[in-house]
């Protein structure tokens, strides 16, 4: 096997641990994706003469933890760790996550100190209350998986709750949206330690996008909207996207569409869908700039105008205000 190449930062010349930490009523995939991004990663590495990662499943009291989905994993004590030196440490979540955390407050205290040791602390899913129960995002921006956005701001108030992101990044703590977003996490992490050409391997050896980073919405405003009390306006939600090139989508003609008075419809549609008309026309207008973005050749001013923004200026301002980044910037993360 070649030797390790002497330009290496010396960081990366001896293998790092990485601890993933179990407690009961986690989701397994919260766990096992990660874990297995970091294990394909350590094998491309080795295969170059570098070291990995040692990778160890935690908990407070070790032995078999039971994951939500019956899932039952063998795990080291917190204990064996005492006194080592500790790379990352990433947190699942769990369905019942306020149980969790109520129920786990030894497991809270040692986030709390393993913090002041480790390089890096991670949260997937709702593990984000974990940190956050532990006082390590106090004043922090955070993701976590979109349907507990409310529940975290409601227990953590100091928390910038980014319910867009995919992951999040302040400073040396990680958090991320919901399951799968795991393993858009630690490909960025395994890409911050080992390089972008590893990250890709790793992505492809798993069949999945690199990346997905801060900026791109959980889901689709559009399909939430068809999850909502909002049967009623399926067809006109159907003749916005049809229609998106016209910038005269005001409320008396939403409302005329729906066969309903302008007062009636403004209210009634507030009430079922949980925005108003007006904010509604701009997430339609938002997704479907996105996806052109993403995936056409039209240049931006061009996207601006099939989209009902006008000019790019109007669509620069939109996407600024709800997803903090430029439509360039977006294409250039995005772009497919």
């Amino acid at each position: 096997m070649p030797s390790t190449p002497d330009f290496l930062p010396t960081s990366l010349r001896q293998p790092r641990l990485v601890l993933f930490v179990a407690y009961p009523g986690m989701g397994l995939l919260d766990m096992t994706g990660p874990q297995t991004v970091f294990w394909a990663a350590t094998l491309h590495m080795e295969a170059r003469g570098l070291p990995g990662y040692v990778r160890q499943t935690v908990s407070p009291t070790g032995g078999l933890v039971r994951a939500v989905e019956g899932v039952e994993l063998n795990t080291l004590p917190l204990s064996d760790f005492t006194g080592r030196e500790v790379d990352t440490v990433i947190v699942p979540g769990a369905p019942e996550i306020e149980l969790a955390v109520d129920g786990a407050a030894d497991l809270v205290g040692w986030l709390s100190e393993m913090s002041r040791r480790a390089r890096r602390m991670a949260s997937v899913c709702s593990g984000t209350f974990m940190l956050a129960q532990a006082g390590l995002l106090e004043g922090k921006r955070a993701a976590t998986h979109w349907a507990m956005c409310d529940l975290l701001k409601k227990r953590h108030p100091s928390i910038q709750v980014d319910s867009d992101a995919i992951f999040v990044q302040e400073g040396a703590v990680w958090t991320s949206a919901g399951v799968t977003a795991g393993i858009d996490l630690s490909l960025a992490l395994v890409e911050a330690d080992c390089g972008r050409e590893i990250a890709m391997r790793v992505a492809r050896e798993l069949v999945v996008f690199l990346k997905r980073p801060g900026g791109q919405s959980q889901y689709s405003e559009v399909l939430q909207s068809q999850t909502q009390d909002s049967g009623s306006f399926d067809e006109l939600h159907q003749w916005i996207s049809d229609h998106l090139s016209r910038e005269d989508m005001t409320v008396e003609l939403l409302a005329e569409r729906a066969g309903m008075s302008p007062r009636n419809f403004a209210r009634v549609y507030k009430q079922k869908t949980g925005r108003t008309p007006a904010k509604a026309v701009e997430v339609f207008r938002l997704e479907a700039a996105r996806r052109l973005l993403e995936a056409s050749e039209l240049n931006v001013d061009q996207i601006a105008r099939q989209c009902g923004f006008g000019d790019e200026e109007r669509m620069r301002v939109t996407f600024q205000r709800r997803l903090a980044v430029s439509p360039t910037e977006y294409r250039r993360r995005f772009s497919r």
